[in-house]
């Protein structure tokens, strides 16, 4: 998880704020959505699904300003063990950096950044 604490530590000297998630623990699409939502602290009324998903990586009202950086380590897990699980979420994940990106559409006080390490 070297990888992971390096963009940690990178986020975290830039003044951003890093979420860290665990790839072992991603081994299909309910556990990658569960850890997502851990590492941001999603609000209990979080639906589980890609768009629920979509919704609240948008959002980030409950986080402080600023840009809050997920960092994936080992997302490989689910890419080997569910691609298509993969590939539908990290689409949500893209989708959503570049809704809330300099040129998106859902400008606020927060921005997403997303890592993938490894």
């Amino acid at each position: 998880m070297s990888a992971g604490k390096d963009a940690a530590d990178k986020a975290f000297a830039r003044g951003a704020y890093p979420h860290l998630i665990d790839g072992t623990r991603t081994v299909d699409k309910a556990s990658a959505l569960d850890a997502i939502a851990e590492a941001l602290s999603f609000p209990d009324y979080f639906g589980k699904n890609l768009d629920a998903l979509y919704d609240c990586l948008t959002d980030l009202s409950w986080l402080p300003a600023g840009e809050h950086v997920l960092i994936w380590s080992g997302s490989s897990v689910l890419k080997d063990r569910d691609p298509k699980a993969y590939l539908a979420v990290r689409s949500v994940l893209s989708d959503a950096q570049r809704a809330l990106g300099p040129s998106g559409d859902r400008t606020d006080s927060r921005r997403l950044t997303v890592v993938l390490p490894d």
